[in-house]
């Protein structure tokens, strides 16, 4: 049907160029907004009415003449419609939809991916401090990060996914004195360990049991591999700087776990502490203050980030010193431009929101050929959990908040993945532990994996009775397909590769998700509408055909959200 619709727009575009010069280019179908309307709806000649000065249904009925004259139209369309003050409703014959039943079997699991265009993307997520477990805020980021990587592969990027570790600053030296006090024998409750919450000192410790784990492993001497390093501890309750870089490892490679029983693998992880060992973070400075975009004041150095639309100027260096966190961000960001990325995507949570301008600021401020509005955020919510109807906030393990291993462990990995990917981004969002494990309709992932599992049975079921195969159901007759809920079917399965781009573009997995349960929903509306293993063998085999490319077709979009497409349930 893809193909299809291409020989319509060409029909259409041709006809819209002879109507008016140069209008063929935007020749373009809308989807009506009532299913019972038609299947393309087209607004040209309201668009075209004013310039030609024409009225907008006459030319209307005149684009309809005109159209059904063409061959892709006579062979494709059943009927064209004239309704309101000139749109043009488009009734497909079913041998058109039929047609998108043959490209899913031929295409596979490319279907819908576009063709590279030899462009590349970084997306940047997770990045967490390595203070810690990672919690369910980290898990959407997650879940959000790796689909978006996954929807611009479909569109052609070669995509670089990326870590970047604050491994420098205040929070790690409280990880440092944290594992420090552990280390030597104290614990949360001491004297030296203050807890009260209206204490600005109880903000220098973290309570969780995973610092007296670091603790014990640094007292035994342990080795632990972040990456490709290895650290060793050397057991010296006062060596500050070896309790550091062994408590950061212990920290990276517990993420790392966290990260691979969500099934997620990074290309890079790029370190903060690598900006100032590598002189990029001074030489960023040095190029502000060259380039005149800084000022002195107060003893501070200030960015002019008022000059770029930010709603007031910024302090850069401290009177201590020291960079303010922005600082090292325009840095690190001016490498990835240099490192090729003509596209960088960064997930992070609404709380960053204040860091946009700023570093959009400074990026424009150094002026190295970085273009305006570089880089791209996508900015997510926090995450409440709900278990036995009542919020859960607090792990054991952590301290302070519920990780993503616990959701992982309560739940699974696929119900995690497609219930943080569920809603737009910044929305609130509450994971419900119960409803994750239901089996049930009212489970949105045991949905979609049903209904999946579901067509895996019939095809099963098919084959131990002789039947061919599945190679043998891309050349079957389709002319059977004609039941309304087929015809939904097809449409449906028709739309996969716009809602792919049209994901991608936004920045919005969500769409994919809404898609799917429309998917799956449609499907089972099918099946129960119409018996697909029946007698006559020409019915058969094209209803087959039909569930198969369905199958396909939910198989990848679960692929694009990181979830598991099973064959039994």
């Amino acid at each position: 049907m893809l193909s299809v619709k291409q020989e319509l727009l060409a029909a259409l575009a041709a006809e819209l160029e002879t109507l008016s010069p140069g209008a063929g280019a935007r020749a373009a179908f809308e989807n009506p907004k009532v299913a019972a309307h038609g299947d393309f709806a087209c607004t040209a000649a309201m668009q075209l009415a004013k310039p030609l000065k024409a009225n907008p249904r006459a030319l209307g009925e005149q684009l309809k003449a005109a159209l059904e004259a063409t061959p892709a139209f006579q062979q494709w369309v059943d009927a064209i419609e004239i309704a309101g003050p000139g749109f043009l409703n488009i009734r497909l014959k079913p041998a058109a939809k039929q047609q998108i039943v043959r490209e899913v079997l031929a295409q596979g699991a490319e279907f819908g991916n576009q063709a590279s265009r030899g462009e590349n993307i970084l997306v940047e997520f997770v990045s967490a401090n390595p203070t810690g477990p990672l919690h369910v805020g980290h898990g959407r980021q997650a879940a959000i990060g790796d689909a978006i990587s996954n929807l611009y592969s479909t569109q052609g990027w070669k995509v670089h996914r990326e870590f970047y570790y604050n491994d420098a600053g205040v929070q790690i030296d409280t990880l440092t004195k944290s594992t420090q006090l552990r280390a030597k024998g104290f614990k949360p409750g001491d004297e030296c360990w203050p807890t009260d919450g209206e204490n600005p000192l109880a903000k220098n410790f973290y309570n969780g049991d995973y610092i007296a784990d670091i603790a014990n492993a640094f007292l035994a001497k342990e080795t632990i591999k972040a990456d490709d390093r290895e650290f060793t501890a050397n057991g010296d309750v006062e060596d500050y700087d070896n309790i550091r870089q062994f408590a950061v490892a212990y920290l990276r490679n517990e993420q790392d776990k966290d990260l691979q029983a969500f099934n997620l693998k990074f290309d890079e992880y790029y370190l903060e502490s690598s900006l100032y060992e590598n002189g990029h973070v001074e030489e960023t400075v040095k190029r502000l203050i060259a380039n005149g975009k800084t000022y002195e004041q107060d003893g501070a150095l200030w960015l002019k980030s008022t000059d770029y639309g930010d709603d007031k100027d910024r302090v850069m260096r401290k009177t201590d010193g020291g960079y303010t966190y922005f600082v090292p961000d325009v840095a690190y960001h001016i490498q990835k431009f240099k490192r090729g990325f003509s596209k960088v995507v960064n997930i992070q949570g609404t709380d960053h929101h204040g860091t946009i301008a700023r570093v959009r600021a400074g990026l424009q401020a150094a002026d190295v050929g970085i273009p305006q509005g570089y880089p791209d955020y996508v900015l997510h919510t926090m995450v409440r959990v709900v278990k036995n109807g009542e919020e859960v906030k607090i792990s054991k393990r952590a301290g302070s908040y519920v990780t993503l291993r616990d959701l992982i462990e309560w739940t699974s990995k696929d119900a995690v993945r497609f219930f943080l990917l569920s809603r737009k981004p910044d929305t609130e969002y509450t994971f419900d532990v119960d409803l994750a494990v239901a089996q049930n309709n009212d489970n949105p992932v045991y949905y979609v994996q049903y209904a999946h599992a579901r067509i895996q049975s019939v095809l099963r079921a098919w084959q131990e009775a002789g039947g061919a195969g599945l190679p043998s159901l891309k050349d079957v007759d389709l002319s059977a397909l004609e039941g309304p809920q087929a015809q939904a079917l097809m449409l449906l399965l028709a739309k996969y590769p716009e809602m792919l781009t049209a994901a991608a573009e936004g920045n919005a997995p969500h769409d994919v998700t809404f898609y799917l349960r429309d998917l799956a929903s449609s499907y089972h509306s099918y099946y129960d509408a119409e018996r697909i293993l029946v007698d006559d063998e020409k019915l058969k085999l094209a209803r087959l055909a039909l569930v198969a490319a369905t199958a396909q077709v939910l198989h990848n979009g679960l692929a694009v959200l990181g979830v598991s497409a099973p064959e039994r349930m």
